[in-house]
C-alpha cells in the first residue's frame, strides 16, 4: 500500500471498526471461556457487557478483568493487520471502547464501578499504546528488494 495517496474512504474505515469490534469480542469471549468458564456453571453475556463482573473482590472478577487486558493487547495485535497506520491506532481504539460502553448502556446502565472505569481506561491505553508501537515498527522495516548489488 502507498501511504503518500490517502483517500477518504467511509466504508472502508466502517469496515475496519467492525472488523476490530469482531476481533474484540471474539478474543475476549475465547478468554473469558477460559479464565472465567473454569470457575462458574454457565456463561452468559452478563461477563461481557454488565459493569458488576469486572471487580477485584472475587477471583471470577480477577478472571474478567485479566480477560480484557489481555484482549486489548490482541486488539493492538489486531490493528497492525486491519489498521496498518500508527496515526490512527488511537482513534480506532477509543472508537472500540466508546462502541463498547453504548453497549453496556444498553446491557446493563451506567457503570458505576471505579473498577469498571480504570479495566477499560487502561485497556483504550494499552491497546492505542501498543498498537501505535507495533504499528511504526511495522513502517520502519526495511523494503525488501529483489536484486542486491555487489558494489
Amino acid at each position: 500500500m502507498f501511504y503518500g495517496a490517502m483517500v477518504w474512504d467511509p466504508w472502508l474505515i466502517v469496515a475496519q471498526i467492525v472488523c476490530l469490534q469482531c476481533l474484540y469480542y471474539l478474543t475476549l469471549g475465547v478468554f473469558l471461556s477460559f479464565l472465567v468458564g473454569t470457575h462458574v456453571s454457565h456463561m452468559s453475556l452478563v461477563y461481557f457487557f454488565d459493569y458488576a463482573t469486572i471487580t477485584s473482590s472475587t477471583v471470577v472478577g480477577w478472571c474478567v478483568i485479566a480477560s480484557f487486558l489481555f484482549s486489548s493487547v490482541a486488539g493492538a495485535g489486531y490493528m497492525i493487520y486491519l489498521i496498518e497506520r500508527a496515526n490512527k491506532c488511537l482513534d480506532f481504539s477509543a472508537t472500540l471502547y466508546i462502541i463498547h460502553l453504548f453497549i453496556c448502556l444498553v446491557y446493563g446502565g451506567w457503570p458505576s464501578s471505579v473498577t469498571w472505569w480504570v479495566v477499560n481506561g487502561t485497556g483504550v491505553a494499552v491497546m492505542a499504546l501498543l498498537g501505535e508501537y507495533l504499528c511504526i515498527k511495522r513502517e520502519q522495516r526495511e523494503i525488501p528488494t529483489r536484486y542486491r548489488s555487489n558494489i
